[in-house]
């Protein structure tokens, strides 16, 4: 959640959208999904990753508009590892669509029972944060997180197999106390959620640690990635992850 979402009293009435989802292929068998009509600031990356047994889903944002008939639309495997690289809002409002949720024991308790607080919803719940409306009659107010009780939990080390591809697990907290990357070796590819994107870094939440979150940038450099797949903004490469760190490091 790089960014504010703007106050609910700037805009009147929203249009209704035509299409929720942004589909962007990449490389690797990797798609980014966007809800497009969700405004920047909490606008999640959503990563599919296609397998040959099973398909990886990284977070599945807000989930206003169901998530999964878009993923079928992909045509990749019936199932989806879905992991929750933690349990912010903006994260994982679609993963009680999908029956394999994996995510990192700190954050398990809020999947099951999530609250505004521990979802940290109660700092957008008032702010504006759609430029569009999924149907006529939405009411943006009203929407809340469903329970998505883990199924799998995940720690560091683990790896989530997808039968020809793998991903190790990086426990990295500081954002939250349950945040994790999952690095592919095979492709030198890391999906950071929140742990680290190209844009203002939030180290102050009521459960965000920043001495945890200091070490977790000094082992972000360690670790042998060369494209960094984020949970917000644009994807980059090594030199722009250690100008990142370096800033955070200089500055914390």
């Amino acid at each position: 959640m790089p960014t504010s979402a703007r106050s609910g009293g700037e805009c009147g009435a929203l249009p209704v959208a035509a299409d929720w989802y942004e589909r962007l292929p990449l490389a690797d068998g990797v798609t980014l999904l966007r809800e497009r009509h969700v405004l920047p600031g909490v606008r999640c990356n959503i990563w599919h990753v296609r397998g040959r047994d099973r398909d990886l889903l990284v977070d599945s944002g807000m989930g206003i508009v169901a998530l999964r008939p878009e993923i079928a639309r992909l045509g990749g495997r019936d199932e989806i590892l879905a992991v929750a690289t933690h349990a912010h809002f903006d994260h994982v409002g679609g993963h009680h669509e999908f029956a394999h949720r994996l995510a990192h024991p700190a954050e398990a308790d809020v999947l099951a029972s999530p609250t505004d607080r521990g979802t940290v919803w109660d700092l957008y719940r008032d702010a504006q944060y759609l430029d569009a409306l999924p149907v006529a009659g939405y009411r943006p107010e009203a929407w809340s997180l469903n329970p998505a009780p883990v199924t799998r939990l995940i720690d560091e080390g683990d790896v989530v197999d997808l039968g020809d591809r793998h991903f190790t697990v990086f426990h990295m907290p500081g954002h939250s106390p349950g945040s994790i990357c999952l690095l592919e070796a095979a492709t030198a590819t890391l999906f950071t959620g929140d742990v680290v994107y190209d844009g203002e870094l939030f180290d102050q939440l009521w459960h965000s640690d920043r001495e945890a979150y200091r070490e977790t940038m000094r082992r972000l450099k360690e670790i042998p990635a060369r494209t960094f797949h984020c949970g917000h903004n644009a994807s980059f490469g090594r030199e722009r992850l250690v100008a990142i760190v370096d800033a955070y490091l200089a500055r914390s």
